[in-house]
């Protein structure tokens, strides 16, 4: 049996949002209470096939020691990169521990990300990483390579992050009486990373008296949670434009929302809400499934 405190999982990579998913990472370590590990990976998958493609050009005379060659030149850049990331580790452990509150655990695991962060959610209680990695980090209409099937792939907590850190004051909940709206209510009102925080509950329909039959029993239920302020509204709309709007015009520092929850072919025909939000937020996310 498993018996290890679930950890707070961050995913760091060297881009830009590196320093704020360790901030965002440490900030629910010590609200919750819980260890932080950060974990960074190493795929070496694209220097295989790289090779193999060059290897098919060497002539008969010359293969055998120019394949040597690029053996050694693999081995190097592996070594490079194993260090690299030992290096970005270590960086990321020192500044978290400026703050004297949090000591991270750190981990550097060869394969694919998503195989990683699977194999360590057993013991997961949040999920942090961010928006885009060092491939797509200048590239503000885009989201990272693997950040959706990490999304859909885990089964736990993921926060998104997209900006520098700011101690959350005012959280929203975006509402729409699913299952997993339900659980962000029930999560906002049971965790202590949520208490002395103002959270707006806010529903997005165009049906006035469904979104007022939706708003009262979640708000009922946030209300009934220590020393968090609950302010609730209703809008009407496109979802993901009136919730965006919302966050700037009330100053929101993060939005608590459910990820896919439609199909891929829905999201394909339509365009997923939760890669619109992603996409468009200025603000981390913190999406359950």
């Amino acid at each position: 049996m498993n018996t290890q405190k679930p950890q707070v999982l961050a995913c760091i990579d060297g881009a830009a949002l590196t320093e704020a998913v360790c901030d965002y990472a440490s900030w629910i370590a010590e609200k919750t209470d819980a260890p932080l590990q950060l974990l960074h990976t190493l795929n070496h998958h694209h220097e295989t096939s790289n090779s193999s493609d060059l290897s098919g050009n060497i002539g008969l005379g010359a293969q055998e020691h120019l394949m040597e060659e690029i053996v050694t030149l693999e081995q190097q850049q592996s070594k490079l990169k194993i260090q690299h990331g030992k290096v970005i580790l270590q960086a990321a452990k020192t500044h978290i521990e400026k703050s004297e509150t949090i000591y991270p655990t750190t981990t550097q695991r060869h394969g694919d990300l998503i195989e990683a962060v699977i194999d360590l959610e057993a013991n997961t209680r949040v999920l942090v990483l961010g928006l885009r990695g060092q491939v797509h980090e200048n590239a503000d209409n885009e989201i990272g390579a693997k950040l959706e099937a990490v999304i859909r792939s885990l089964h736990r907590p993921i926060l998104i992050v997209n900006d520098t850190f700011t101690s959350p004051k005012h959280i929203m909940i975006a509402y729409d009486g699913s299952d997993a709206a339900n659980k962000a209510v029930e999560m906002v009102a049971s965790s202590p990373l949520y208490k002395g925080l103002t959270c707006h509950l806010v529903c997005v329909n165009n049906n006035e008296e469904t979104a007022t039959k939706l708003l009262e029993q979640a708000t009922s239920k946030l209300k009934s949670a220590e020393d968090i302020t609950v302010i609730s509204a209703k809008l009407t709309g496109k979802a993901d434009l009136a919730l965006c709007a919302y966050q700037q015009e009330h100053n929101i520092d993060l939005t608590v929302m459910g990820a896919f929850s439609h199909t891929r072919l829905h999201d394909m025909l339509l365009g997923s809400f939760t890669h619109k939000m992603l996409v468009n937020t200025k603000k981390p996310l913190l999406l359950l499934r």
